[in-house]
C-alpha cells in the first residue's frame, strides 16, 4: 500500500460539481433519486465544500486529495 496525492483542479467550484453530477455515478445516482429541491441543496453543499477546501486565491479550485494506492497481486 501507498499513500498517493492528486490534486482536483477546475475553472470553479461550480465546474467541479457540473463535472461530478454528469460522471460520477454514485453523484448521479443521489441527483437523480432527489426532487429539485433536494438536487439544488446536495449542489449548494457541495460547492460550498469544495470552496472551503480551495487553496487557490483566484476564482479557479484547487483541491488537494489524498489516497491509498493498494496493489494485489494474484498467485
Amino acid at each position: 500500500m501507498t499513500r498517493r496525492s492528486f490534486t482536483f483542479r477546475y475553472r470553479s467550484a461550480h465546474d467541479y460539481f457540473e463535472t461530478f453530477s454528469a460522471f460520477y455515478g454514485p453523484l448521479v445516482k443521489a441527483l437523480a433519486a432527489l426532487g429539485q429541491t433536494g438536487q439544488a441543496s446536495l449542489r449548494d453543499q457541495l460547492v460550498a465544500l469544495a470552496e472551503d477546501h480551495n487553496r487557490n486565491e483566484n476564482d479557479a479550485l484547487t483541491i488537494d486529495s489524498e489516497y491509498l494506492e493498494v496493489v494485489a497481486i494474484r498467485h
